[in-house]
């Protein structure tokens, strides 16, 4: 009797075990302290249930029985598969193995994008102000993402967040900014019709990451504005551009000579005097090896360059451009014509009707020119609003049919005009009594330098050679006053600045040659009769050919 109650007093002490448990438990939860005395609670149960266990499993040879053996290893069997499942997960976090089986690898970066995102030097991230977050384009974004820890993305509502929105300046919803320190750039806007595109999105990366700034000279010596704040400067523009990652620098052609190699942008703003022949040639054959130049020319001044404007199809009107409509709106009398019209081109596209003035203006005229691409971007209002003024010196103005020329008027204008090696490197011919030669004549001129290549069989018309095009563009603004301090921030002054000067730059240009991607269209178009023929024979050949095969194997059978 005695043998049989110490022996259910070990039994009962071993409870003991679990209580110490629940007790260490406790202490450690409730004082959100785990020290000593909690550990010690925790110890001496879990030491007293294994021993528990232990002599249990001795006294009535539990691990020796069949039911003990297949539970345990169905316990083990349960173990290994969590531990494997954790596992897998584990390495499914850490590691992205992915497989795009579409035969154009349509969810899959073209090797550019992922070269270029891999090597990040900094931290780049995609804002995306929109309401609505396309699955298309998260896709593209995380495909981005996967490929550096450096490259992040986060979705916005422009009216939840209209301080970050205001910092970007974004105008509507769907536009898409990238940014990477202080540096910040639209990539594009999104819409229904129009998803984010990798080509965009990798090009401006590749602008925004680059170490290399676009320089931009500004002309002197020749009565120009100001660089420098004070009266009629053009300091504000100078501060502009600095803050879009342009480097400004003065250049005077009397001493140099030539445009150095370095300019992405040469700036000509309101000379008063004259230009050189030699300075006029040097502006010449910068824009013949593919140079950028804006022209800033206001009336009542002859800048001398009437033989580089003819060679792109324009002329300066020496007539004064008048607008009576936004007299009372500007303020600065009908000398200063309130622009609301503008061409569809990149300098202007997102100006809608907004305004800009041009106080004292000069209209242009374009003449087409073979080779020359040119885009009014600045018009006025039709006559009677506006005309062009031929005689400057009355107060009072009128229009006189015999002198004047109705509006509407071009006060500025785009041009493009492609440029090969060889007709960079060729000197202009000798003049012609022709006023305007075109660079189709150019590129028919036999070789008459050393540093020309081998003779060879001229093209007619610009059509794809071995030779890679490098394309000059040319901006002509009848007005330099919108510029300057002061007017330069009001409305959309400052933006055609800003702008012309990025798009001269070729900023807008692809770097990278990425092609869309496009799915195969695997469409079986059939006619009447086929798709009349197919529904006959599914759903009544067919099936009576399979009830036919029945019939035989149960006649067979039988």
């Amino acid at each position: 009797m005695k043998i049989v109650a110490k022996k259910k007093l070990w039994k009962y002490l071993f409870w003991l075990g679990p209580f110490l448990i629940v007790v260490g438990l406790t202490v450690g939860l409730v004082s959100e302290q785990w020290g000593l005395i909690p550990l010690v609670f925790l110890i001496t149960g879990t030491a007293i249930a294994g021993l528990g266990i232990i002599w249990q499993s001795y006294e009535t040879n539990w691990w020796k029985r069949r039911s003990t053996q297949a539970g345990t290893n169905a316990l083990v069997a349960t173990l290994a598969v969590l531990a494997i499942l954790g596992l897998i997960n584990f390495l499914g976090t850490r590691y992205h193995l992915r497989s795009d089986l579409t035969e154009s690898q349509l969810f899959t970066l073209a090797p550019q994008s992922r070269e270029l995102v891999s090597v990040l030097p900094q931290p780049v991230k995609v804002w995306v102000f929109d309401i609505n977050q396309n699955p298309q384009d998260r896709e593209l974004l995380e495909n981005y993402q996967r490929q550096s820890s450096k490259f992040k993305y986060e979705y916005i509502d422009p009216q939840a967040r209209p301080g970050l929105a205001e910092k970007f300046g974004v105008k509507d919803y769907g536009e898409v900014y990238l940014e990477s320190g202080d540096k910040r750039q639209l990539v594009q806007t999104v819409n229904q019709n129009e998803r984010l595109s990798e080509i965009r999105l990798t090009s401006r990366l590749q602008q925004l990451t680059n170490s290399t700034t676009a320089k931009v000279y500004l002309l002197q010596g020749h009565g120009e504005r100001q660089l420098s704040p004070g009266k009629d400067a053009i300091s504000q523009a100078v501060q502009g551009l600095g803050d879009k990652n342009f480097t400004t620098s003065p250049l005077n052609l009397g001493e140099t000579s030539k445009v150095p190699q370095d300019a992405s942008v040469v700036i000509v703003a309101g000379p008063k005097r004259g230009l050189f022949e030699g300075e006029v040639k040097a502006l010449q054959e910068y824009l013949n090896r593919g140079g950028n130049l804006l022209l800033m020319i206001d009336p009542n001044t002859d800048p001398k360059l009437n033989s580089l404007l003819q060679e792109w199809g324009v002329r300066l009107d020496n007539r004064l451009a008048v607008d009576v409509s936004g007299e009372s709106v500007v303020g600065l009398g009908p000398a200063a014509p309130l622009v609301t019209e503008y061409g569809q081109h990149p300098i202007t596209k997102d100006f809608g009707n907004g305004n800009s003035f041009y106080p004292i203006a000069r209209p242009l005229e374009i003449t087409s020119v073979p080779g020359v691409q040119a885009t009014p971007l600045l018009r006025t209002k039709p006559y009677p609003n506006s005309w062009a003024e031929s005689d400057l010196q009355s107060e009072k103005l009128e229009f006189n049919a015999d002198k004047d020329l109705k509006g509407p008027l071009t006060l500025g204008v785009a041009l493009t005009r492609k440029q090969t090696p060889k007709s960079a490197s060729t000197p202009q011919p000798t003049p012609k009594p022709s006023p305007l030669p075109s660079p189709t004549t150019q590129r028919k001129a036999p070789p008459a330098s050393p540093a020309s290549p081998a003779p060879s069989t001229p093209t007619p018309s610009p059509t794809p050679s071995s030779q890679t095009a490098t394309e000059s563009r040319l901006v002509v603004l009848g007005n330099s006053d919108f510029a300057t301090d002061g007017l330069f921030q009001q409305q959309l002054n400052g933006d055609v600045f800003l702008n012309s000067v990025t798009w001269l730059s070729q900023q807008d240009q692809q770097p990278l040659s990425i092609r869309p991607k496009e799915p195969k269209n695997r469409r079986i178009t059939l006619t009447t009769t086929q798709g009349n023929l197919l529904i006959l024979s599914s759903l009544l050949l067919l099936p009576l050919i399979g009830f036919a095969i029945a019939v035989i194997i149960w006649w067979k059978r039988r």
